[in-house]
């Protein structure tokens, strides 16, 4: 740890964890955002004989990791769809080799018969898991190639595993440990999720931008705001320009290079503030962020969690600010709807996506195709937002999986020997430069593929990069080299081949049942937002975790949410409250409902001190009285 990474001391639980793994037990870390997860796996690999295996669902995050492990000199690799048939195998020889410390593979991988007969001559020190809570039904996140991971198990039967997750439910952590087969002596850390130094507001809002703006103006530092699709990220970065805010907007369609430069600029303090979608934050740690606001609801309290957890990683104070209003509760419930489409939908897309990627069926098992959704559901005349749960539901349901964009750069390999291609260079002139150029630029060209950066290339050339594409497309095309253009777009995967779409098999009993966890993970995560009790002490007991106190910091502790109710008003509706309560369980929504909508702040703010002081209690999200209520 002091040698590659620098630190004199581990921060808690990760001493423990890294024992428990060392020692050979089954170990599940639960730590939240920001909490050093990556070192429990990857300071045992160095520490003992042979390879860690990382499983994680994130290319970005995994390309990530490896650059930063190979920047200190630690071997790492990672392999995942889309990537050149060589390469893989490339990379999985110095797997069985020993020449790799830290392999990195997305799920899917895992079930590849090269993967299966490669895992065999490897010597695996550690399975781990990041993401582990994606292995579970239960949990808000299931991707079903997490189920292959038992059975890859079996080909290393001696080799621990560690499973790692930011968020998971008491339902998710029984159910990791279950599914991913731990032995008996298995252990669980959980590190508390408290955030001492960590703020929660919620602000009931109309306005949200001229919120938003004065958030930014009083708290200043670094920010996140995080905005529901990529439009909106482009609309409120310039609306903060023009008020004098240095932002910038971030989302998953923009080219590697300008992710990397905002990112970078960010990152850097040249922008103070990022306007994004969910795709920013993953596997970024910058310490000094104090704010990071929420413009809409995410559809669950993990999202939000792990979201908000960005904030303060330094331990100075610092806010997650969500601003709410009735249009936040309409939009996830029409979210909802979409989400979940008839399986005559389902079907049809199904259908439209075999004609759109000619495939066969009978054929595309385990073949990767570069998918472009606004393409697809342009040639189909498809909805795109119903497409896209349509295409989910196919990927839980285990037919295709659909990754996030995947940047992969061009790639050139020379084909011919030295002598070949000293006789092509001879014939044609015009090529013997670009050639020359590549020799002179880029070592090894015979013997693995070289990345290849046509724009470097172009500019000592002095030539336009189209007409260089176009040559080395000609190149490729004559058998010289095999060249690879970038590429920078999702992959849609078939995990089983392709059947008619009348055949296409769903299992209805667990759609419904994902629907409902669904639904309650909405319903919970409204109540956050809609309830005046402390927003520290709901997160905790919504993850399992029992509090004494409140947090003494969000908005409801500091009394924020206060509307000037008086005494006489609290008792009356406290009275009532107790009455109807007396009479049967309600949901929050049926009692606030029995009280006139004029007043429904003021009944959310008695209700909210009643569940604080432990008069009122929620079962299966009806509210009760308690033994002290009574």
């Amino acid at each position: 740890m002091k040698q590659h990474w620098g630190f004199d001391a581990f921060r808690p639980l990760q001493a423990e964890i890294i024992q428990s793994v060392m020692e050979g037990r089954d170990t599940l870390a639960l730590m939240p955002t920001g909490g050093g997860k990556s070192l429990c796996f990857q300071v045992p690999a160095l520490c003992m004989d042979g390879m860690c295996l990382v499983i994680s669902p994130l290319i970005a995050l995994m390309k990530d990791q490896v650059e930063n492990l190979q920047k200190r000199g630690i071997a790492a690799e990672a392999i995942f769809s889309g990537m050149a048939y060589r390469d893989i195998d490339r990379i999985l020889d110095n797997c069985a080799y020993g020449g790799v410390k830290l392999l990195y593979c997305s799920p899917e991988r895992l079930k590849t018969e090269l993967m299966q007969e490669r895992l065999k001559r490897m010597k695996v020190n550690l399975l781990a898991v990041d993401e582990a809570h994606c292995v579970s039904q239960w949990g808000y996140d299931f991707r079903p190639p997490y189920l292959e991971i038992a059975e890859i198990r079996e080909l290393i039967p001696k080799t621990p595993i560690l499973a790692l997750t930011a968020t998971a439910t008491p339902d998710v952590v029984k159910d990791i440990q279950d599914k991913l087969l731990f032995n008996k002596n298995g252990q669980v850390f959980q590190k508390s999720f408290a955030r001492q130094n960590l703020s929660y507001v919620v602000f009931r809002e109309e306005g949200k931008e001229a919120k938003m703006l004065d958030i930014l103006k009083k708290t200043g530092g670094s920010a996140v705001v995080y905005a529901r699709n990529r439009r909106r990220t482009r609309e409120l970065a310039q609306w903060l320009v023009k008020n004098r805010i240095s932002a910038d907007f971030y989302h998953a369609g923009l080219s590697p290079d300008e992710r990397s430069a905002k990112q970078e600029a960010w990152t850097q303090n040249r922008r103070r503030v990022m306007v994004s979608t969910n795709a920013f934050g993953m596997g970024i740690d910058k310490p000094d962020v104090r704010v990071v606001v929420h413009m809409d609801l995410p559809d669950s309290l993990e999202a939000y969690f792990q979201e908000a957890g960005r904030a303060g990683r330094d331990g100075q104070k610092a806010y997650a600010v969500l601003l709410y209003n009735d249009n936040d509760r309409i939009s996830l419930e029409k979210s909802f709807e979409i989400a979940y489409p008839e399986l005559e939908e389902i079907r049809r897309t199904y259908r439209a996506l075999g004609s759109y990627l000619q495939l066969a069926v009978g054929a595309g098992e385990g073949e990767a195709f570069d998918f472009d959704l606004a393409e697809f559901a342009g040639t189909y005349n498809l909805e795109p937002l119903k497409t896209l749960s349509a295409l989910k539901s196919l990927e839980q349901a285990g037919w295709i999986i659909l990754t996030e964009a995947v940047y992969i750069p061009s790639s050139l390999l020379i084909k011919v020997d030295k002598d070949e291609l000293y006789d092509y260079q001879l014939k044609h002139p015009k090529m013997d430069r670009i050639l020359k150029s590549i020799l002179r630029s880029y070592q090894g060209a015979f013997n693995i593929p070289i990345k290849l950066k046509e724009s470097q290339l172009a500019k000592f050339l002095k030539m336009p990069v189209p007409e260089l594409q176009q040559a080395l497309t000609m190149l490729h095309q004559e058998g010289i080299v095999e060249y690879r253009p970038a590429k920078d777009q999702p992959q849609l995967i078939f995990t089983k081949e392709r059947v008619d779409a009348a055949n296409l098999a769903i299992d209805r009993e667990m759609y419904h049942f994902r629907r409902e966890r669904h639904r309650e993970r909405l319903k919970k995560a409204l109540a956050y937002a809609e309830t005046p009790a402390c927003r520290s002490k709901q997160l905790l007991e919504y993850f399992g975790e029992k509090t004494t106190g409140k947090c003494g910091i969000c908005d409801v502790c500091l009394g924020r949410t206060s509307e000037g109710i008086s005494k006489e008003e609290f008792d009356r509706f406290k009275i009532k409250i107790e009455r109807l309560l007396k009479r049967e369980a309600l949901t929050l929504d049926e009692l606030v409902q029995s009280f006139s909508s004029v007043h429904e702040d003021k009944v959310l703010e008695v209700i909210g001190y009643l569940i604080d002081e432990g008069f009122v209690d929620k079962v299966k999200e009806k509210l009760v009285l308690t033994d002290s209520g009574r």
